[in-house]
């Protein structure tokens, strides 16, 4: 079994064993006594060591969880907002911006959704300046994993906001103290980018050692984020040839705790109550195009009905067992990589052979992060058209990844890459919101950059949303 997580320790832990080794290194005992004990800023030269490298990689690591599912204080990260979006979730909540979300219908100075990208451009900024400073400071073996462990970071962050945000994203950097603004590129420029940092990763990452634990946890997960960029581009063949050396018992998690941040899935259904399960009744109108994940009573999506209602005293809520206040979260499993397998069979209409995949993972029980299914029975029948096909295989892929930031992307490829009408594949129809209906679903296929992104000279809204 490989079932791996990321260092959990914290980035502010590592930073404080900086700044005291730091303080401690003062020359004079009476003179110490009359300074401040905790500094407000630490100088660029108390980092410029091994330690303080170390301190940047965990820091970037720890960006990267909150910026895709612990943003805290009630602060949404990616995959949440992703959530709401699809079908997964219904907003249960008063804010005007969480109920257009889950309305489509999302506005350019959306004040949930602007964190949202900046913490997932920030987070390419730590991984960059975790990779200057190994690169300079840290070149032991751990060093050098952490360097390629920090390139996946980049590359991760890259994809997704390639895989959601609309055509038009800038991937700038800031060298010193200046901003390198960049021009906007199309999500398929960004996908192509973030493959550039992953195949850096490899590159130095090599072939690991079977028995290098540390080392196979950073090449899977990198593998695995190259795949669904490869997906993104439509290159079936090759996201599954990458996907090939992945087995199905790794798992690369997201970590929580009371010293990082907890899970926000647990912040915002569970203990909060603002998005509640979603379904494809809602009170009693029709979700067309949506799963019942609330009444489907599928071992890989537990819920529980609370009787009582969301943060807008209306809603019934509905929450996810899967996971507490600091459950891990597989941000890669081994599953994700045979259910890309899967699909790329039935790009070629071999639906035997993407059921015997599907039926693979039915058929044992699984481990993704700390959440774990029971074997369940296999699907009989064998889907004899292609549209049959697609329709299985997405929904099983759904249940298998929900709420963990699969759904978007899927949902717009159906629409780019299968050909499908949007309001055959988003949720559609009449918009429930406090048990009334109150408009129509949206058309909106993708997040917007939002408008703090303007302060870029080089950018003036998103060049298209097309899906």
């Amino acid at each position: 079994m490989i079932r791996l997580s990321h260092r959990a320790r914290s980035a502010t832990t590592a930073l404080a064993v900086v700044a005291g080794a730091w303080l401690l290194g003062a020359c004079d005992p009476k003179e110490e006594l009359l300074q401040p004990q905790q500094p407000g800023v630490i100088l660029p030269e108390a980092v410029n060591n091994a330690v303080g490298a170390e301190g940047l990689y965990l820091g970037a690591l720890n960006r990267m969880t909150r910026a895709i599912n612990g943003g805290g204080g009630n602060q949404e990260g990616l995959w949440n907002e992703e959530g709401l979006f699809t079908d997964e979730f219904k907003s249960a909540d008063t804010f005007s911006q969480r109920n257009d979300a889950d309305q489509r219908n999302l506005q350019d100075n959306d004040g949930v959704l602007e964190p949202i990208f900046d913490r997932l451009e920030q987070t390419r900024g730590y991984a960059r300046t975790a990779i200057n400073a190994l690169q300079q400071f840290d070149t032991s073996d751990e060093g050098v994993l952490h360097t390629a462990e920090s390139y996946f970071i980049m590359g991760y962050a890259e994809m997704s906001l390639s895989s959601v945000f609309c055509n038009g994203i800038p991937f700038g950097e800031t060298v010193g103290p200046t901003p390198q603004y960049t021009a906007p590129i199309t999500d398929a420029a960004g996908s192509a980018l973030a493959i550039s940092r992953l195949d850096t990763a490899l590159s130095i990452l090599g072939t690991p050692d079977p028995k290098d634990d540390a080392a196979l946890q950073v090449y899977y997960v990198t593998l695995m984020t190259k795949a669904r960029a490869q997906l993104d581009l439509g290159q079936f063949d090759a996201a599954a040839a990458t996907a090939s050396a992945i087995p199905t018992n790794f798992s690369y998690n997201l970590n929580y705790s009371l010293q990082s941040s907890e899970n926000e899935w647990w912040i915002m259904s569970p203990s909060v109550g603002r998005y509640t399960v979603g379904d494809s009744i809602d009170a009693g109108n029709p979700v067309e195009n949506a799963i019942p994940f609330a009444r489907l009573n599928d071992p890989r999506v537990p819920v529980k009905n609370t009787g009582g209602t969301g943060e807008d005293n209306t809603t019934p809520l509905i929450v996810p067992t899967i996971w507490d206040q600091f459950s891990s979260v597989a941000l890669a499993w081994g599953g994700d990589a045979r259910l890309i397998q899967a699909e790329d069979s039935l790009q070629h209409n071999n639906f035997v052979g993407m059921m015997t995949v599907l039926n693979g993972l039915r058929t044992s029980a699984q481990s993704i992060g700390d959440f774990k299914t029971p074997a369940m029975a296999p699907l009989l029948t064998i889907p004899t058209t292609f549209a049959a096909a697609r329709d299985l295989f997405f929904r099983e892929k759904a249940l298998w990844q929900f709420g963990r930031g699969y759904r978007m992307d899927d949902l717009r490829r159906l629409v780019r890459q299968y050909g499908l009408p949007q309001d055959k594949v988003f949720p559609s129809g009449d918009f429930v919101l406090k048990g009334t209906i109150s408009g129509k679903y949206g058309d909106q296929t993708n997040f917007p950059v939002t408008n703090d992104e303007r302060s870029n000279p080089n950018f003036t809204g998103c060049i298209d949303r097309n899906p």
